[in-house]
């Protein structure tokens, strides 16, 4: 074999490996590891703004995931949008009373449900309905607010 067959090659095996790690980066980021599986229950939650948050986004308590956000929909009463989680029976010992909140992950902007374990003695099963939530943060909506609250300020002096 010449030596400029042989560069040939290790480039190719080279090219073949980065593509191949490039695809893993990308199933990685976009959540297509399937988290779902027969030893999980569902839970759903109504939040006012999820703004971003997207189906296969990951379910934490503590930084832990514990499942994968399966659904999203607006109830058409409220208008509010209704989040279906999946949750791994593992983590089956989660209290009646506990809350959600949707929060930011990264430099990235990923999106994530966060469930803040409340007290009760009851814990959630299929179709149970986690009550207390908070939405996300807008940022547009911050921004906003402070502006017209200094303009307000400003005409008040």
């Amino acid at each position: 074999m010449t030596n400029s067959r042989f560069v040939e090659v290790s480039v190719g095996i080279f090219i073949v490996l980065g593509i191949v790690a490039l695809v893993a980066l990308t199933f990685k980021v976009s959540n297509f590891g399937n988290f779902y599986s027969s030893n999980s229950y569902k839970v759903k939650a109504a939040f006012e703004n999820i703004s971003g948050l997207k189906e296969r986004s990951a379910v934490s308590i503590a930084g832990v995931t514990i499942g994968r956000v399966s659904n999203i929909n607006v109830d058409p009463e409220t208008f509010e949008a209704v989040v279906e989680m999946e949750i791994d029976k593992k983590f089956g010992q989660i209290p009646m009373d506990s809350s959600a909140g949707i929060y930011t992950a990264g430099l990235l902007g990923e999106k994530y449900v966060g469930i803040e374990p409340g007290g009760a003695p009851d814990f959630l099963e299929n179709d149970s309905i986690i009550t207390l939530t908070q939405s996300s943060l807008v940022l547009e909506q911050l921004i906003s607010q402070f502006l017209f609250s200094q303009s307000e300020d400003a005409t008040n002096e």
